[in-house]
């Protein structure tokens, strides 16, 4: 949390974890501040895994926007955009071969807007409206600006969503958390149990890394 944006330390602490699946917020693609380099492809390569990019906005001279990550294959993308809060914002999501044991899964990563709950509201509304028609497993990962008791979360839960966490870790920000608002929430998909846990990890973001591990 010292405002440097230092890809080696960030894929140091991915690559700690282990993830199968990441999502990523507030990324920069060759943007000045950052270098004018692709961070989520720079990123990917050297972590071995395949990204996919959902830009926010135009941002000096390049794009600014969320990313995800994967080991898996990724067979399709899409990016969902959604009501305008004090950013433009959209969701980022992937389909991915999970292989035999979980199939196919959607992935969306989340960053919804942090100044107004009625704004996260609309865009739960509507990210809720575009995944309803999936069948299959779908995984929800990231920063969405609201604790478990808000509106904006209620939604998900209401529409068939599970918090994957057994108790209430604060997330934000990283060097003393205080409020918990980031989360990764499930649907459709079978497992036996979860295991929860965020990370200690004062550096590398200014959020706590969320991490869920399945057990099939």
């Amino acid at each position: 949390m010292d405002g440097e944006v230092n890809l080696i330390r960030i894929a140091k602490v991915i690559r700690s974890l282990s993830p199968d699946l990441v999502a990523l917020q507030e990324v920069d693609l060759n943007c000045t501040r950052s270098g004018s380099v692709d961070l989520h492809a720079e990123l990917g390569a050297m972590l071995g895994m395949e990204g996919r990019f959902g830009k926010f906005m135009n941002f000096q001279g390049g794009e600014y926007g969320m990313a995800v990550l994967s080991k898996f294959p990724i067979i399709d993308h899409q990016v969902h955009k959604l009501p305008r809060g004090a950013e433009p914002r959209c969701a980022l999501e992937i389909s991915v071969n999970g292989g035999a044991k979980f199939g196919e899964i959607n992935f969306v990563g989340i960053h919804n807007d942090w100044t107004q709950e009625k704004l996260r509201v609309a865009q739960s509304k509507a990210l809720i409206e575009r995944l309803e028609k999936r069948k299959g497993a779908v995984i929800l990962a990231g920063d969405f600006n609201a604790g478990r008791e808000s509106e904006s979360i209620g939604l998900f839960l209401e529409s068939g969503f599970q918090i994957l966490a057994e108790a209430k870790i604060n997330t934000f920000p990283s060097n003393q958390p205080k409020v918990e608002i980031d989360f990764i929430m499930s649907r459709g998909i079978k497992y036996k149990r979860f295991y929860h846990s965020v990370i200690d990890q004062k550096i590398a973001s200014d959020h706590r890394p969320v991490v869920v591990e399945l057990t099939p």
